[in-house]
């Protein structure tokens, strides 16, 4: 349903920078070759049409606003890959070593006045415009409080705590999904409780999300995540399984801390996390969060097939981690 319009949208862009952005959406390949490559899990676009059909409107209602979270999501990713030096992005090259760090910020920013031309023409445009630009502001304090965590020590008075954490990752992830729920909604017409209460839905979920994305970064495999075997802590991410196990005060938290702080083996260190119950209160964080989102969905008292799909996409997101 999405995918045509979100054709149509890239193939409004100088063809150069369409190119690359077909490019990260896995549509070609360098020098604009059509091919099927790994593309995104879809999870926004899917968030903002269901969000529509909460407020009980026909899917393809919300086909607008998938249409821009989607793009908004490509451009955060575009960026993240360059501040994080992630050199590859769903098995491929990532866009800013595909294409160069210049264009894959041109990029970026072409995706975004796109989303934003997108929601301001679509009805109910100036209410959509500013619901994206709260999200997007939360989105970047988010992301700043995440480059600013790699910079803070393990240990000691300075340490992350697993609740900054959680607002992190409210920003970085959660604003955004919270934003396609509610944004789909509100260009069907949802009344500003719904819109609300499936924003702090969408938070929630996000939340779930960033975890186990933590989960995966640290024990996924890369043939699966397309990334490198414990990659986030190569990169010194303090990610919610590294950070609660360093609060647990065990033995192990203790061996993990030293190895850290020494910049030790990322394998030995993955190993420790977990005997120390890094990875299980990271996924006990996650199945909390779904049931945070799951009973806003009850409390808008959201329609029964809907409310259904988007029960089985948040057990999706805990699942995969697992």
């Amino acid at each position: 349903m999405t995918r045509p319009a979100l054709r149509e949208a890239v193939g409004r862009l100088h063809p150069w920078v369409g190119e690359m952005a077909a490019y990260s959406f896995g549509w070609c390949d360098v020098g604009g070759a059509p091919v099927t490559a790994p593309g995104g899990k879809g999870l926004r676009q899917a968030l903002a049409v269901l969000g529509a059909e909460i407020a009980g409107a026909p899917p393809e209602t919300g086909v607008p606003a998938a249409v821009a979270v989607e793009l908004v999501h490509t451009f955060s990713l575009l960026h993240d890959d360059i501040m994080d030096g992630d050199p590859v992005r769903r098995g491929r090259p990532a866009v800013w070593r595909a294409y160069g760090t210049g264009p894959a910020v041109l990029a970026g920013d072409a995706l975004f006045a796109l989303a934003v031309d997108t929601l301001a023409t679509s009805v109910g445009g100036i209410e959509g415009v500013r619901l994206l630009s709260a999200a997007l502001g939360d989105l970047v304090r988010g992301q700043a409080d995440d480059l600013l965590f790699a910079g803070r020590p393990w240990t000691g008075p300075r340490r992350v705590r697993s609740t900054e954490y959680r607002r992190m990752a409210e920003g970085k992830t959660g604003s955004l999904l919270g934003c396609s729920l509610a944004l789909g909604a509100l260009i069907a017409g949802a009344s500003p409780a719904v819109v609300a209460g499936l924003d702090r839905a969408g938070r929630q979920a996000g939340v779930a999300f960033q975890v186990a994305d933590d989960v995966l970064g640290t024990w996924g495999d890369p043939a699966v995540t397309g990334k490198p075997v414990h990659g986030d802590l190569r990169e010194r991410k303090k990610t919610l399984p590294v950070v609660s196990a360093l609060e647990s005060g065990s033995p192990a938290a203790r061996r993990l801390a030293a190895l850290l702080e020494a910049d030790g083996d990322v394998a030995r260190a993955a190993e420790l996390a977990e005997e120390a119950g890094g990875r299980a209160a990271a996924l006990a964080v996650a199945r909390r969060c779904r049931a945070s989102a799951l009973s806003e969905l009850d409390r808008i008292r959201a329609p029964a097939r809907p409310a259904r799909d988007l029960r089985a996409l948040l057990d999706g997101v805990v699942v995969r981690s697992q």
